[in-house]
């Protein structure tokens, strides 16, 4: 269990996740946190994570860098995706393990379950079947490693751990029009059209597919209890047990932001896995729950959004 003065290093802490877990370490008296910029480390460099591991040795490390996007991303930089978050992941875990890391947390998406799995998807479901072909790419990436991390702690006693949280969002979300996951993609969009005063919104495929999500500051709750009290090699799912469909999120979405237009639906559009709903009752077994209702979590992320002035450019 990490004490308050332990080492902890936050790899990706200016990204969603990353900068939710700073927060919530900051927030229970965590006080040896250790973070570096892109610029300062790029962890796609095998010789210069070493190097940052050599000096630093921290204790215990949450792994929340990754590159991410949503399906136009995925779709159109399948190669991007795989190397980058395969050469990060990999030399973040490898090195520390090499350097004495006492624990580290990998953070994944609950993407790497197959397309068709069981609903709601237990962890257990891993690599049963066939993945979603529009993201294929990152969870290749993601259970590569998942399976890293349980096979140090195999072969060599390690004691790294893996969360797959379901679909995010909230504070230091990306809004980008094009490379953003679907919540803030439709934050921005009707923010845009109430503002320009657009009679309709047209949104992706038939807003049938199932989709779960969880607001990020619970994510990093549930990140820092699991450091401290959970060791296994499979992972633990991340979310709330509940779902809706995209259409419904759409029209809870235009509520919160005061969008009165019409919505309107491109069927040429691919609608993505149809559901993805994971089975929480191993996080609930080991004492966990989520605390912010989909709604209010919105709220949260919205006002986000209006305060946030890199939006336009991220």
């Amino acid at each position: 269990m990490m004490d308050k003065d332990s080492k902890i290093y936050v790899a990706g802490h200016r990204g969603m996740v990353g900068s939710a877990i700073v927060r919530e370490l900051q927030r229970r008296g965590y006080n040896n946190i250790i973070t570096r910029t892109h610029r300062e480390l790029d962890l796609t460099c095998q010789q210069a994570v070493d190097d940052f591991f050599a000096a630093e040795r921290p204790e215990y490390v949450f792994l929340a860098a990754a590159k991410v996007g949503g399906i136009v991303a995925n779709n159109s930089a399948p190669a991007d995706f795989m190397y980058e978050n395969m050469m990060l992941e990999m030399n973040v875990i490898h090195s520390a393990w090499k350097h004495g890391c006492r624990k580290l947390e990998f953070l994944g998406s609950s993407c790497i379950y197959p397309r068709l799995a069981p609903q709601p998807m237990p962890e257990s479901c891993l690599l049963t079947s066939s993945l979603e072909q529009t993201n294929e790419a990152y969870a290749l990436a993601k259970i590569s490693g998942l399976r890293y991390c349980t096979y140090l702690n195999r072969q060599y006693g390690a004691d790294f751990i893996s969360v797959m949280p379901t679909n995010l969002y909230g504070p230091n979300d990306n809004y980008h029009p094009e490379h953003s996951h679907v919540l803030p993609a439709l934050i921005r969009r009707f923010h845009e059209a109430k503002v320009n005063g657009a009679p309709s919104v047209t949104c992706w495929g038939d807003g049938s597919p199932l989709r779960e999500f969880l607001y990020v500051d619970d994510l990093a709750d549930l990140c820092v209890f699991l450091m401290n009290n959970y060791s296994g090699d499979e992972t633990v799912n991340a979310g709330t047990g509940k779902e809706l469909s995209i259409k419904d999120l759409t029209l809870l979405v235009a509520s919160i932001i005061g969008y009165e237009g019409q919505i309107l639906w491109d069927t040429t559009r691919p609608n993505g896995t149809p559901r993805k709903l994971l089975d929480v009752s191993k996080a609930t077994r080991l004492g966990w729950t989520y605390k912010t209702e989909l709604a209010d979590g919105i709220r949260l992320a919205y006002e986000d959004f209006l305060n946030n002035p890199m939006r336009a450019e991220r």
